[in-house]
């Protein structure tokens, strides 16, 4: 399940990237916080993490002052749903013993070799992350533009 800071990060960069529209990267508009926090409806305290997080990661930059806030340094279609769910969730794989980025041995089981269950994970892992790659805010905005 995802996180309620995943979900935040997911929709406060939809955010964004709707009020971004079509603009080059060059000419974006900074939102500033308060905006978004009302919209998407995301306590301001929580968000301020949450974004100054995406700021580290690259993904969005801020500018300060009177025309200040936060907008995208990358194009919808290039923010990958599989970075902000290992960035703010974790692992995408439902074992430890399955993942790629944060693999650790289950204490209970003596051969993953022969363990069916990690075979299921490892299988279960490789179709999500190959959504998950694919899938970007972009997809996002297209679902929800294509629901109204």
């Amino acid at each position: 399940m995802l996180t309620k800071k995943t979900k935040y990060a997911i929709h406060a960069l939809t955010f964004l990237a709707k009020e971004h529209g079509e603009r080059p990267l060059k000419d974006a508009v900074p939102i500033v916080i308060g905006i978004i926090s009302k919209d998407v409806k995301i306590p301001r305290k929580f968000l301020e993490i949450i974004l100054l997080e995406l700021k580290n990661e690259g993904i969005l930059n801020s500018r300060m002052g009177k025309g200040g806030g936060y907008f995208l340094t990358k194009k919808p279609a290039s923010i990958k749903l599989s970075k902000l769910i290992r960035m703010f969730n974790g692992p995408i794989a439902l074992l430890p013993c399955a993942s790629k980025n944060y693999y650790e041995k289950c204490k209970e089981c003596p051969d993953e070799i022969a363990c069916g269950l990690h075979s299921i994970a490892i299988q279960v892992r490789d179709e999500t992350l190959a959504l998950l790659e694919k899938l970007s805010i972009q997809d996002i905005l297209f679902r929800e533009v294509k629901n109204v």
